[in-house]
């Protein structure tokens, strides 16, 4: 029964995946739209700003979201610990969390820089968008941000069901 319920799960997590991917796909669509607009109504300048920021919020999102990751199955690790792990697997184990704990603040300043850049990128397309068009762009980052999140989560779900599906059914004679 259980099998039958992590199977049923992933298959819910998969399909779910698969409408996310699709909203990406339409997200991306609608970014080729504004960059078309940003490209024919900025300044050559002005629109590789644009396009180093676009670029660069799913690298710095996509950074922090693996690194965070890493950081909390290193953190489930060490609270699994029990008072008889061996002193180097412990040593390992906490130079791994100094580590992913010094590249995930680096990575959070490096989305505060981006944060700095979006604003900077708003600035600049305030003077050449309508409201609307301004609105749509806002609607696109926020969008973009959230998608990359939604995937990012749903990859991490369903790598730890299929984790426990195969533990489970190597457990099972």
């Amino acid at each position: 029964e259980l099998i039958s319920r992590l199977r049923w799960k992933l298959q819910n997590l998969w399909e779910e995946r698969e409408v996310v991917l699709g909203e990406a796909q339409e997200c991306a669509r609608r970014g080729e739209e504004l960059e078309a607009l940003v490209q024919d109504i900025c300044k050559p300048n002005e629109c590789q700003r644009y396009l180093m920021f676009i670029g660069d919020l799913e690298k710095v999102l996509s950074l922090l979201l693996c690194l965070s990751s890493r950081l909390a199955r290193v953190q489930d690790a060490m609270r699994r610990m029990d008072g008889n792990a061996d002193a180097e697997e412990k040593h390992s184990l906490n130079e791994r969390h100094k580590l992913l704990s010094r590249q995930r603040e680096d990575a959070k300043d490096l989305k505060e820089n981006l944060d700095r850049r979006e604003r900077v990128v708003f600035g600049i397309l305030a003077k050449y968008l309508t409201e609307q068009q301004l609105q749509d762009y806002q609607h696109f980052v926020q969008l973009k941000t959230s998608l990359l999140i939604e995937q990012k989560d749903l990859e991490e779900q369903i790598k730890f069901f299929k984790e426990q599906l195969e533990n489970l059914e190597k457990s099972i004679p």
